[in-house]
This record gives structure tokens, C-alpha cells and sequence, in this order.
């Protein structure tokens, strides 16, 4: 995995753009664009948006402004241009102004960028964000895993930035002609489209005056936007809100009356530009927004999640009757079949469906966590002092089984595998349980490796700063549903609880206090979206059947990035580890779409056997039999979050049933 060498981190940025009129038209219409104001009240400082992001990048702390001034342009005319200056944060004496009517009115215009890293590789460390010799500036926080080559001793935001540098100096359009030596050169998007792998993104191309920001198709990274408000004239990105600013609103005047918009909101996936033009008629700065299309054909294909068989006919579901059947009595797979898989024939017997997913799978895992990416780190001690470079979030169930049974066959066993388990309930939550259940299964296919059951134990009755600092975290997200997974996930990333004894026995009387170091955490957010593994999905199958359910898949997918992935993303960073999502890469989504939807589920069948029944057989390749036949359970079910947190905000389970709770909005002073 060649592309996949470069050197890794994980990064909180952010923007906050002042003095400048921001224009959405391209995006709504209804937008009226407020007035920069002179003097403004806002709900949180520069240094309380720093303050988040050095929890999601503990290494280092970094800060760029851009300047920008008016001035007389040399083109014939003389009319007022605008430059700009690249600075430190040190903080100038003086202030731009411009005169109208008479009177003197000063504003600061200026972008300010901020990005805080988390150093996975690398002796030398980067930090951000970096400035080129053409006064581009870039705070980047993501992976590269293929569509721009990278080689062992690069380091993904360096290259990103010379490819960005490449970059033709206009937005793109489908009327753009640019050249350079007789090719056309690269917009912006097209590059952007072109990067496999996880990301979220803020460029400022100087050139041009062109702030570029986005996240990927996936939305597989946190991105934050406050659109400008009369109450907050500023644009801001970033990667979490600060406490500040949760739960605030605004009101806003639509064709409808008075709506109520939320401070923060997911960025969607997507390519946009802030094009700064000069001034405007009004004298102040205008900044146009647009959103770009995806240029690359098999991203555009991916995106769309079209699945060429939906609906069997009777003889396919008869033929994958028995091939589920023979499958079982294949014997499980060894390391060394699994690793020279890759190099077999078409026509070989490892070709099978499940045989495909599982080394796509396998193919994920090793880009995501190969040791030449994650393993060397900033300081001595710490590569001493840690042997367990990768943790996996771990219930037990039928997909962490599979990332940490797929993970032993890609790393050494010397090193050990945290699995991160934790539990509102004791010993006897489901996931505490079926966690024991899975170490034990773990060790029978893999004695040579040591794992490590992390159990964390938590009473939500005690986590009352710990709940008001998870709601920040999830901020936009707001219902008790979101903040139960929230801290769920939150805690589980922080790795803080106890080990038991060597055998995994019961027995609570031999644990000991610890805390995991692993900063990369393998986590299997997608598998229930792409394998029907939800209950809703049985219950679109039995009211529209299989096209009924593919649609319902379809719309999972589609608004992952807004339901889940932002949210998970801040819940974990927010511990200083990069979440990681192998059933999300490209070519597993990709394969997933290849394989006919009977194979994918077939509903007909129990749970437990119906449900995911491509990772089940999976599963059984791996030699897990036991975690094959594992129901579904969420993490607020199967830790009893959500049971301990309707006692606490309900009075019961059943009070909070009736009331809806996990659609049930929080208000401040509930928390």
C-alpha cells in the first residue's frame, strides 16, 4: 500500500472570516446578507475556538491571518483593489478603515485560520496551518489513501499543499479554459475529488482572494458552519463548537415568516468556494459562496449508491440458499491465505462473495492502521512506552469482531490490541457481557496476540460536567438519542478503565487501573447503513419489499455524514484519537454495491441470521461462530445509556417511550 505510506495526523481547524458581506444566493436564495458590524458582541473568542480544538490536536497549536486591505489597483482607472498580507497571530496596532459620507469607519478584515495536530508519524512534526511561498495557506485534517501518489517519508498535508499550489487560480466552471503548457490545468475541485480517503479541508488560494473548504463525499470528517447572522456577522468553520455557542440560535426572515437557525451546522459534503471580491458599491467586501460538483466519475458513481441487482427472482434466492449453506462448512481462513489472497486468480475459490468483502475489509484495515503510518511518533518515550499503537471501540458484536479479528492479521503480534468496551450497567450491560464473550473467541483464533479488554465503567448520575461537555461536542445535534451515543462513544474513546486478568475470566476481584495509549481507534460506523443491519430495514422490507429496502439503505448512506459521522468524529477526537472507519473506504463501499442485495440481507430470514448476513459469513471465515449469530444492538442499548438516561430525564423507560425520547430535543437546563 504504497499511497497509503505518508505520514499521518489528525487535525481540529478552523476559519473565522471578519469584515467582510458573505453572499449565499447560489445556496439559498433567501439569504439577505448582513452588514459586518464595527464593534460586535460575539458568543466566544478566538482563543475559546483554540481552546476545543487543542483537545482534538495536543501536539501542537498553530495560527495564520490574511489581511486584507484596500488599495489603488495599478490596472489603467486606478480603482480601489483589494491586497492581502499573510501574519502571524501577534495582534497589529492599527485598524483598516474606509471613509463614507465623511465619516470614518473602521473594520478589521481578515481570515484567520487555526489548526491544533494530533502527530501519528513522524519525526520531524508539522504544524499547522501551512503557509507556502505564495502566501497559500492550508489547515487540513485528514488521510490520504490513494488518487494522489505518496511515498513512504511524505506527509499528506505537505503534498496536498504542493498539488494545491498546482491549481489553476480560478473557480472552476465548465467554461474554464485555463492552460498551462498546452494542458489544462487542475481546478481545486477536481484534485479534491480525486483524494481517497477521509478529510475535511480549509485553503486559502492568495492568487485568486479564493477560500476553499469542504469535507469529503462521505463526510467521514467533522465541519462545522456558522453562516453569517445579524446577531454574528462573521464566518466561521470548524471542526467542534465551543461551549459557548450551544444551543444558541438566531431568527432569520424567510418567504415563511420568522425562522429559528441553529448558531452551528453540519457542513454537507462537498467542494465550496469563498471568492472575495473588491468593494462593493456599499464599500464593503463582497464574498461570494458556491458549491462545486465532484469531477471524478467513479466518486460521482459511488455517491449516488446505485445497486444494478435489487430484486431477486426466485431461483437466485433458492441458488443463495445453498451457497450460505456451503459456505458454513468452509473451514476458517489462515493469515497466510488471507494475505496472498490478493495475488489469486480470478477463477480461484477465494473469489466468493464473502471472500471479496473480507479482503476488501482486510485491504481497508491495513491502509488505516500499517505501522509505517501510525506507529513512529513525535517523542522517544512515547514510542517506548506504547506497544499498543491501535484500539478497536468494542461490544462484542458481529462488526467490532470483525475489525479486530481482521486487525490481528495485520499487525505483528507483538503488539497488543486494546478493545475499548464500556458500560453504564456493570458486568451485566449486554455489550459488557457479549465483550467478555468476544475476548474469549478472540483468544481461540489468535493466542499468540495479547488482547486487552478495557472495561469502562460509568454511572451517568455522576457525569453531570462530563454531560455538559458531551453536548458541545455533538452541537448541532441536540436530542437525547445523540447525546446518549455521544457519551457513550466519548468515554469509550478516552480508554480510562480497568483490565481484568490474563484469561479473561469474570472474576472483577483481579482488575487493574489503565489507560490506553492507542491513538488510532478502528470504529464500525457504516456496516449496519450498507448490510441492512437496522430494524427499520426490516420494516421497510415487509411494507415495499426489496426495492423498498434498498431505497431506505440508499437514504442511510446518504445522510451518514448528518446523522453519525460528525458527531462521532468530534465525540471521539475530543480524547486526542483519530477515529477510523474501514467499512467506509471507497472500495468497500464499492464492492458492497457489486454484490446483489439478497446477498447483502435476506429479511425473510430470522435475526440474528437474516440481517448483515454478508458480514455473518464473513464472520465464519474468520473462525468467529459464535459472534456470527449476534443480534443488532446500538451502543446506547447495548452499554444501557439510554435506560439509565430515561430514569434520569423520564422518570422511567416507559415515560420516555411514550414521550419519544430518542427524537426529544435537550434544552440547556435539562443537562
Amino acid at each position: 500500500f504504497k499511497e497509503a505510506a505518508g505520514q499521518r495526523k489528525m487535525c481540529g481547524i478552523a476559519v473565522i472570516v471578519s469584515g467582510i458581506k458573505i453572499v449565499l444566493s447560489s445556496l439559498d436564495p433567501n439569504f439577505i446578507p448582513p452588514i459586518p458590524l464595527l464593534e460586535q458582541q460575539t458568543l466566544f473568542s478566538v482563543d475559546d475556538i483554540k481552546e476545543v480544538l487543542r483537545r482534538r490536536g495536543p501536539d501542537s497549536l498553530g495560527c495564520k491571518k490574511v489581511l486584507l486591505r484596500s488599495g489603488v489597483s495599478s490596472l489603467p482607472g486606478g480603482e480601489q483593489d483589494v491586497v492581502a498580507f499573510v501574519e502571524d497571530e501577534t495582534p497589529r496596532e492599527g485598524k483598516d478603515s474606509h471613509m463614507d459620507g465623511g465619516a470614518a469607519k473602521e473594520f478589521i478584515r481578515e481570515l484567520q485560520f487555526i489548526g491544533a495536530t494530533l502527530q501519528l508519524r513522524g519525526i520531524n512534526p508539522i504544524i499547522q496551518p501551512l503557509v507556502d511561498i505564495s502566501g497559500n495557506i492550508l489547515v487540513y485534517n485528514g488521510e490520504i489513501f490513494g488518487g494522489i501518489q505518496m511515498s513512504s517519508d511524505n506527509n499528506d498535508t505537505e503534498v496536498l499543499m504542493q498539488h494545491l499550489g498546482l491549481c489553476c487560480p480560478h473557480v472552476s466552471s465548465p467554461h474554464n479554459k485555463a492552460h498551462t503548457s498546452g494542458d489544462r490545468q487542475c481546478t481545486v475541485p477536481e484534485l479534491l475529488s480525486r483524494i481517497k480517503g477521509p478529510w475535511a479541508l480549509i485553503y486559502w488560494q492568495s492568487s485568486s482572494r479564493i477560500l476553499w473548504f469542504g469535507r469529503d463525499a462521505f463526510g467521514r470528517r467533522s465541519l462545522l458552519v456558522h453562516w453569517p447572522t445579524k446577531e454574528d456577522p462573521r464566518f466561521l468553520l470548524s471542526s467542534v463548537s465551543p461551549h459557548a455557542s450551544v444551543n444558541e440560535s438566531s431568527e432569520s426572515a424567510n418567504g415563511d415568516g420568522i425562522a429559528k437557525i441553529d448558531f452551528w451546522e453540519e457542513l454537507p459534503c462537498g467542494v465550496y468556494s469563498l471568492s472575495i471580491g473588491a468593494l462593493g458599491t456599499d464599500d464593503y467586501l463582497i464574498g461570494e459562496v458556491l458549491k462545486h460538483d465532484w469531477t471524478d466519475p467513479k466518486l460521482k458513481e459511488l455517491i449516488t449508491w446505485e445497486r444494478t441487482s435489487v430484486q431477486p427472482k426466485s431461483e437466485d434466492l433458492c441458488a443463495s440458499h445453498q451457497k450460505v449453506y456451503s459456505r458454513k462448512e468452509d473451514s476458517p481462513l489462515t493469515p497466510s491465505i488471507l494475505m496472498e489472497s490478493k495475488l489469486a486468480s480470478t477463477d480461484c475459490l477465494l473469489t466468493s462473495l464473502p471472500h471479496r468483502v473480507m479482503i476488501a475489509l482486510q485491504e481497508s484495515i491495513m491502509r488505516r492502521t500499517a505501522l509505517n503510518t501510525i506507529y513512529q511518533a513525535t517523542s522517544v518515550d512515547y514510542t517506548n512506552k506504547c506497544n499498543t499503537p491501535v484500539a478497536v471501540l468494542f461490544s462484542g458484536g458481529l462488526d467490532s469482531m470483525i475489525l479486530a479479528a481482521l486487525l490481528d492479521k495485520c499487525m505483528n503480534a507483538k503488539y497488543e490490541i486494546d478493545l475499548l468496551n464500556v458500560s453504564f450497567d456493570g458486568p451485566f450491560a449486554p455489550d459488557r457481557i457479549s465483550a467478555r464473550a468476544g475476548l474469549k473467541e478472540l483468544q481461540k483464533i489468535a493466542p499468540s496476540r495479547r488482547w486487552k479488554l478495557v472495561e469502562i465503567d460509568a454511572d451517568l448520575l455522576k457525569l453531570t460536567s462530563e454531560t455538559k461537555h458531551v453536548m458541545s461536542l455533538i452541537n448541532p445535534a441536540r436530542t437525547y438519542m445523540d447525546l446518549n451515543i455521544g457519551i457513550a462513544l466519548w468515554l469509550a474513546a478516552s480508554g480510562d478503565g480497568c483490565l481484568q486478568d490474563e484469561t479473561g475470566n469474570d472474576d472483577t476481584c483481579g482488575s487493574v487501573k489503565y489507560k490506553s495509549a492507542a491513538r488510532i481507534l478502528l470504529v464500525g460506523a457504516g456496516a449496519d447503513e450498507q448490510c441492512a443491519g437496522y430494524g427499520r430495514h426490516r420494516t421497510k422490507y415487509r411494507n415495499g419489499s426489496w426495492l423498498g429496502l434498498n431505497d431506505e439503505m440508499k437514504l442511510d448512506m446518504q445522510r451518514i455524514w448528518k446523522r453519525n459521522l460528525g458527531r462521532d468524529d468530534r465525540c471521539i477526537a475530543d480524547n486526542g484519537k483519530e477515529a477510523r472507519f474501514p467499512f467506509l473506504d471507497e472500495d468497500v463501499i464499492r464492492i458492497l454495491l457489486d454484490i446483489p442485495l439478497w446477498e447483502i440481507a435476506d429479511l425473510n430470514q430470522p435475526i440474528g441470521i437474516g440481517d448483515k448476513k454478508i458480514l455473518r459469513e464473513v464472520a465464519h471465515l474468520l473462525g468467529l461462530s459464535e459472534a456470527a449469530s449476534l443480534p443488532k444492538r446500538a451502543i446506547q442499548f447495548g452499554s444501557r445509556i439510554a435506560r439509565e438516561s430515561n430514569r434520569k430525564n423520564f422518570g422511567s423507560n416507559r415515560a420516555a417511550n411514550q414521550a419519544s425520547a430518542g427524537s426529544v430535543t435537550i434544552h440547556r437546563n435539562n443537562s
